[in-house]
């Protein structure tokens, strides 16, 4: 019972391969679940232009912290947030795509990024509605929607519901969550 206690805690994932990996738990396969056992995902690729099958990035505490700067782990792992003003890519204006920074998900474009003076990136709307997750965040005494990425469950951000017309929705991101990728022309 405590195995499945504390893998069920643990588990920052969502859908299908949450499932798995619970499943193979209980029935004392603790640990990674065998590429096989994780269902593939549809998202959204830029590069593509278009949508594309992929495998959901399931990685150890130990492995993450190896991976990510600490601030980055923070932010992605632990739900944490940078100051704001402090991220590089508050004021960035190249033209692009904005990435998960811990599995490299197409996450947002350059054209719906807009300034929103709150001192993070903010975008009106993400690459694709496949590439994030959204759910109730009710922590810091108040209620907002968390945006978590796709494919590895990375914390990026909030949404609310302030933003610009015609949308009305302003995707507030951390820049430590995000990679960016220019276009080139």
């Amino acid at each position: 019972m405590k195995l499945r206690t504390a893998v069920f805690g643990s588990l920052l994932l969502s859908g299908m391969a949450g499932i798995m990996l619970l499943l193979h738990a209980a029935n004392g396969l603790a640990g990674a679940a065998p590429a096989a056992a994780v269902a593939a995902i549809r998202v959204y690729s830029a590069e593509k232009g278009g949508y594309i099958m992929s495998e959901p990035v399931v990685r150890t505490d130990q492995e993450w912290k190896k991976l990510l700067t600490p601030e980055q782990y923070k932010i992605l792992r632990k739900k944490g947030t940078e100051r704001a003003y402090s991220g590089i890519y508050d004021k960035h204006h190249e033209q692009g795509v904005y990435r998960c920074a811990g599995c490299g998900l197409d996450l947002f474009r350059s054209e719906d990024k807009y300034d929103s003076g709150t001192g993070w990136p903010s975008f009106t709307a993400p690459i694709s509605a496949e590439n994030i997750i959204t759910r109730p965040d009710n922590s810091l005494f108040t209620k907002r929607t968390e945006v978590l990425c796709r494919r590895c469950s990375g914390h990026l951000g909030h949404v609310f519901d302030d933003g610009p017309k015609p949308r009305g929705l302003r995707y507030c991101m951390n820049s430590a969550a995000l990679q960016f990728s220019a276009i080139r022309k």
